[in-house]
């Protein structure tokens, strides 16, 4: 199987490409590796008077439908543009 040579332009978009994903995929992580996003977490509050009580509080959990859809778009750029910066000779 014959695989094309990519050059310097088609490495550089790559390149980035891989970080932009890694990143992405560390940010997921970083969040916690939830698989569905989140706009509210639970959260146990201590109360003198009735004790533990639960309540939602506002805050955005990364999930893996997002992190996907970012990777998705990373692609969707990438391979147009590695197929735009083709050399003409081979």
């Amino acid at each position: 199987m014959n695989f094309p040579i990519l050059n310097k332009n088609q490495k550089t978009v790559k390149t980035i490409s891989l970080l932009l994903i890694v990143v992405a995929l560390a940010t997921w992580l970083g969040y916690g590796g939830d698989i569905l996003t989140k706009t509210e977490v639970l959260v146990e509050i201590n109360d003198e008077l009735y004790g533990t009580i639960k309540e939602w509080k506002d805050q955005f959990v990364l999930g893996l439908d997002y992190t996907l859809g970012i990777i998705g778009g990373i692609t969707a750029i990438t391979l147009p543009t590695l197929y735009l910066f083709r050399s003409k000779e081979a």
